[in-house]
């Protein structure tokens, strides 16, 4: 096949999803020089970057500056991006295989990971994820009806995500004005009467998973005194041998050493960052009231061992953040247990066997792990296999671009080109720096689509 492809039939690619995974890999793609490629980036949402734009915290701007190296890869002449288009519905697995040569999937890992305790299902109880869209402005969120009229949350988790929610919470409305975070959620956090916010780990210090650079922001929050209890920071022998050669793991238990021994100094809020211990149910008539918590040892495997000790704590909002989980596709193999697409380095495997032209790439290929930049070396991965695969690969029999766009105006789909885009991207720049803020975001599909004439 590899001398049937040149200027006039390059490779076709569809990547499904323009988060950090489909745009490392569409950028894996166009750096090659072995092989001529057409690449077209399909989201479900008129806007690329995925969890760049909807996951990362609205006061983490230096990270969000990934973007400007994505947009250009988008603007490549190889490169098409074609958003508000949403695998299954308007854009079949039929068409792809019509249309392409090849496609990655590389969807991410929209959904969360349940406690399966009682009571989770309580108004009052939801996922982290559901939050940090909310206040995020993704278009499926918008409307997420979050009550800050309680004095405690409960943020069940120990990673970077379970530190993001409780900076957010903590932080006073003056701060939360000069981010990008949603307009919608901007007067309901003005409005908090929250005092306590609690994160709780069912293991110890050790064994945390957030980064020490995200641990000592809570340490400096305006509007915060943060609460350790030293007794919960004692490590016993395994778990001191467990991070001896770990530089980043010692740095945050010196970091949690020093926040125990701080004294409170009466600012409005306090975080209560809390140790060995596992939420067992979620209490409240109506809407969540309280959360019980069982007391933990650790036993020799390093795992969370209740002790038959319990606790409540007065709470009327629990946010679990306990891990993103992948959602299945319509027509794309699923391993429900692992929430990924069953794959080998990044070939998909259809009941066991490698399938031909489908590949898939990030959180949906390896479940959620890593940064934002461990996409990339992951991306480039799953590319190389597929260079490889190329010169064996059948044939798409109708690979012209234009037939795809038909496909999709003869079905009514409006979807976003990245021209559309870029003029989305300039008004919701020029709507912030009106307000001195980064952007001011539209966090509604149709709003998005009238904004840029479509």
């Amino acid at each position: 096949m590899a001398d049937q492809l040149d200027a006039n039939r390059p490779l076709r690619i569809a990547i499904i999803g323009a988060g950090p995974s489909g745009i490392y890999a569409a950028e894996a793609l166009i750096k090659q020089t072995e092989m001529n490629v057409s690449v077209d980036v399909f989201d479900r949402l008129p806007t690329p970057y995925g969890l760049v734009r909807y996951g990362v915290a609205p006061d983490h701007q230096t990270i969000k500056s990934v973007t400007k190296v994505m947009q250009k890869v988008l603007q490549d002449p190889r490169v098409r991006f074609l958003g508000n288009v949403e695998f299954g519905r308007d854009l079949t697995f039929a068409d792809l295989r019509r249309h392409y040569d090849a496609v990655i999937y590389t969807v991410g890992a929209s959904s969360d990971r349940h406690l399966g305790i009682p009571g989770e299902d309580l108004p009052g109880s939801l996922s982290a994820t559901e939050f940090v869209a909310w206040y995020n402005g993704h278009p499926d969120y918008q409307n997420l009806d979050i009550r800050l009229n309680v004095q405690g949350v409960a943020v069940v988790g120990m990673g970077n995500v379970a530190v993001d929610v409780t900076r957010i919470l903590a932080k006073s409305a003056e701060e939360l004005r000069q981010t990008d975070i949603a307009d919608h959620a901007l007067p309901v956090l003005a409005q908090s009467q929250v005092s306590d916010i609690y994160m709780l780990g069912r293991r110890g210090p050790a064994q945390a998973k957030f980064t020490t650079k995200e641990l000592r922001e809570l340490g400096e929050l305006h509007n915060a005194d943060i609460v350790v209890r030293p007794e919960e920071l004692e490590l016993d022998e395994r778990s001191a041998a467990s991070i001896a050669g770990e530089p980043a793991l010692l740095k945050n238990l010196e970091v949690l050493r020093e926040f125990a021994a701080r004294p409170l100094t009466g600012k409005p809020r306090r975080v209560h960052l809390r140790f060995f211990v596992s939420p067992v149910a979620i209490l409240g008539e109506g809407r969540v009231h309280k959360i019980r918590l069982e007391k933990n040892r650790l036993d020799e495997n390093l795992n969370a061992v209740g002790t038959g000790e319990f606790e409540e704590l007065e709470v009327g909002l629990v946010l679990r953040s306990v891990g993103y989980k992948g959602v299945p596709l319509p027509e794309v193999p699923f391993d429900q247990r692992k929430g990924v697409i069953p794959n080998q380095g990044g070939r998909v495997l259809r009941e066991g066997q490698v399938a031909v032209g489908e590949y898939t790439a990030g959180w949906i290929k390896r479940g959620p792990s890593g940064v934002i930049g461990t996409n990339k070396a992951d991306a480039i991965e799953t590319v190389k296999l597929l260079l490889e695969d190329a010169p064996h690969l059948p044939l798409a029999p109708e690979p012209n671009p234009e037939a795809v766009t038909r496909l999709l105006q003869a079905r009514g789909v409006r979807y976003v080109t990245l021209e559309h885009w870029l003029k989305l991207d300039a008004l919701e720049c020029a709507l912030g720096q009106a307000q001195g803020r980064p952007r001011v975001k539209l966090t509604s599909v149709d709003k998005m689509l009238e904004a840029v004439g479509n």
